[in-house]
């Protein structure tokens, strides 16, 4: 939901029809009509834990929280001299279609976002160093997450384990529809402080991930984002709906 608001923000500025937009995600909704709804799917932890993209993980937990950001053209925003935290350059869009049910998510619809992403951006992913995935802690769909991003990253470099992984929900459990802006929150964050914050609760990773031969690493400790100059650092983060609402987003440091 938030990440859907936001690519309508960034028609707005790209469409001169706004000079800023403030967009995001609000989701204060845990009733129990939410848990009995969410206990149907089944999607929730039966151990009232939720450990993303971890060998141990079992489902998710329900989370609550508010993220905004202002958005604005980067000339603009240079322009009326504001304190500026990141760069988005690209915003990928694409839907499951036709699948199982609304908590099957596809792989390679999901690469199609992530391609058109970087597409928008004008670089390619062997160039991003951290990844805040949807992660729900679910097992088919961190699975299904997973294979998605290797369809994209596999074929980018011939190196292994060059971009860290990690999803917020470890710690604040999934916000629904302010997930994909907690995400977001966190990345713009990594990248103004550089800093590659942790992902908490994964001993061991996912064995089905065989993540050693991936391009990616869990990164379990907050360490410096120490790179060199040839490019500025770079970050992505994804945001899955039910469904196959599917978004991902491009970022740099500015």
């Amino acid at each position: 939901s938030s990440f859907s608001a936001l690519s309508m923000a960034v028609n707005e500025l790209v469409l001169g029809h706004s000079d800023m937009v403030i967009t995001g995600g609000a989701d204060t909704m845990n009733d129990i009509f939410m848990y009995m709804c969410f206990s149907k799917t089944p999607a929730l932890s039966k151990t009232g834990d939720c450990r993303p993209l971890s060998a141990n993980a079992d489902g998710t937990m329900l989370g609550e929280g508010l993220a905004f950001v202002a958005l604005k053209t980067l000339e603009r925003a240079e322009a009326d001299g504001d304190q500026i935290y990141a760069v988005l350059k690209g915003v990928g869009t694409s839907s499951d279609g036709r699948s199982k049910s609304v908590y099957a998510p596809v792989s390679e619809r999901q690469a199609r976002a992530v391609q058109r992403a970087h597409e928008q951006a004008g670089y390619g992913p062997a160039t991003v160093e951290l990844v805040e995935a949807h992660g729900t802690g679910t097992i088919a769909g961190d699975a299904a997450e997973f294979g998605g991003l290797r369809l994209v990253y596999d074929d980018a470099s011939d190196e292994r384990q060059w971009c860290a992984l990690g999803s917020v929900k470890s710690q604040i459990g999934h916000a629904k529809a302010a997930a994909g802006a907690a995400g977001l929150f966190k990345i713009v964050m990594a990248l103004h402080h550089k800093v590659l914050p942790p992902t908490i609760k994964v001993d061991q990773p996912n064995p089905r991930f065989d993540i050693d031969n991936s391009p990616f690493y869990i990164n379990t400790t907050r360490r410096p984002w120490v790179r060199g100059s040839d490019h500025p650092r770079r970050a992505s983060v994804s945001s899955f709906g039910f469904g196959g609402s599917n978004f991902h987003l491009t970022l740099e440091e500015y």
